[in-house]
């Protein structure tokens, strides 16, 4: 089963990263808050959403920060990911 993104709307995956604190001390992903760096797996087509043209700038395997409480979680094949509008996403990581 795959996820296929209907309009506006991003599919993305949690990118989970191990965090070090100031005193040396490595966070597993379990012990932070959920992270908002997510690499895009799949884009919808854009178009004309709410009465404007849409038009997507994100592609699969972008590095995105979304908003911190976004979107739509689902489950597929086991892996979590989330569903976002575009508009949700505030930038794009390089």
């Amino acid at each position: 089963m795959t996820i296929k993104p209907l309009a506006d709307r991003v599919v993305v995956k949690s990118v989970e990263v191990e965090e070090t604190t100031k005193t040396g001390i490595i966070l597993p992903g379990s012990a932070k808050e959920k992270p908002q760096v997510a690499e895009v797996v799949a884009v919808g087509p854009g178009g004309v959403v709410d009465g404007h043209e849409v038009v997507m700038t994100v592609k699969v395997g972008d590095k995105v920060i979304t908003a911190k409480y976004t979107g739509t979680e689902v489950k597929c094949n086991g892996t979590e990911y989330t569903i976002v509008r575009q508009s949700d996403i505030l930038a794009i990581v390089e």
